[in-house]
């Protein structure tokens, strides 16, 4: 498939990019290789292939959440800059 550089000028518009004429004629010439490709991949047979989302095996790699002792009040008001007995003191910034 080719791709026209009035393609191209559309879709930059669309995503609000300013392209020069140079980079229309070479976005066109690439965009129309890659569809050239993907025209071939098309080609295969994929019957008995298994749809894949990623190309490696992956598996969930987060920690599993479980509840921990917090922070003492004294160790989470350590570095505050001003404090209120057991809170921290912040300068008003509601009009009221």
């Amino acid at each position: 498939m080719k791709i026209s550089t009035e393609m191209v000028e559309h879709v930059a518009w669309l995503a609000r990019l300013a392209i020069t004429g140079e980079e229309k004629e070479q976005l066109s010439a690439q965009l129309s290789r890659i569809l050239d490709h993907m025209d071939k991949l098309n080609e295969l047979d994929t019957t008995e292939v298994e749809p894949t989302f990623h190309v490696l095996d992956l598996r969930n790699v987060l920690r599993k959440d479980e509840a921990r002792p917090g922070l003492t009040v004294e160790a989470a008001l350590d570095n505050a800059p001003e404090r209120e007995g057991n809170l921290f003191k912040v300068p008003k910034i509601v009009e009221g």
